[in-house]
């Protein structure tokens, strides 16, 4: 009965009601620490457009660390899931942007509206192994955003002390109130517009790297156990 109840808009706009007032009263318990706030400090001092590129299962507190009234989007799918992640994210400030950024018809268009989002000074907010993965492992359409639209890939994280990680593809990180907290900033990746092929798979690759350093870092500085990137797909890009 749930299930169809979350197939229907009225179903899907409570329960994101719902579950962006939980986020919001989650993430006031926690005791949060920056890591590099010197990069989030240059993301918000300038006026450029930027992508944020963050894995799937780190999505539930993303919102957070977009500390600006500068507008940002997220990229979400078209399946049920995803629309109700889109309704939650709206309701906490962050524009919709549907599609996939992977390969075919849909990931074409989510480009082009990715595309002009950055171009009007919206920054982007991406999960490179989203909608379904594999887990933690990077496709190519972040890079071929970046290298159309010249504006930097930052990748970010977080985690908490206190969490549950779900048994789903992507090890969906379920954050837990009254714990501590951090977020993490990474240097930017930059794409320059005459990229060939091989240097977009190498800085996919370095992408995907220093997303999973990232998380790494995080799970060490709260103690809690790594989760593991899956299998790469024979075609990652």
């Amino acid at each position: 009965m749930l299930k169809r109840l979350l197939r229907t808009e009225i179903g899907r706009e409570v329960a994101s009601r719902l579950l962006a007032a939980l986020i919001r009263g989650l993430a006031r318990t926690i005791r949060w620490q920056i890591v590099n706030p010197e990069i989030a400090d240059a993301v918000f001092r300038s006026d450029k457009p930027v992508i944020g590129a963050f894995w799937h299962n780190r999505i539930m507190l993303m919102s957070k660390i977009w500390n600006s009234d500068r507008p940002f989007a997220m990229l979400q799918s078209k399946h049920s899931d995803g629309r109700l992640i889109a309704r939650t994210i709206e309701h906490l400030g962050i524009r919709d942007i549907v599609g996939s950024a992977g390969k075919g018809k849909g990931g074409a268009q989510a480009l082009r509206v990715m595309l002009k989002a950055l171009q009007s000074g919206t920054g982007v907010g991406v999960t490179p192994d989203g909608p379904r993965g594999p887990r933690m492992r990077a496709s190519g359409g972040v890079i071929a955003l970046a290298r159309m639209s010249g504006a930097p890939i930052y990748p970010v994280t977080w985690n908490v002390s206190h969490r549950r990680v779900l048994r789903s593809w992507d090890r969906f990180i379920l954050a837990l109130p009254f714990s501590r907290g951090v977020y993490i900033w990474g240097e930017p990746i930059l794409v320059p517009r005459d990229s060939n092929a091989a240097q977009m798979e190498a800085l996919r690759l370095e992408l995907e790297e220093r997303l999973n350093q990232l998380c790494a870092e995080a799970d060490a500085a709260l103690g809690t156990e790594p989760i593991a990137p899956a299998d790469p797909a024979p075609d990652a890009s």
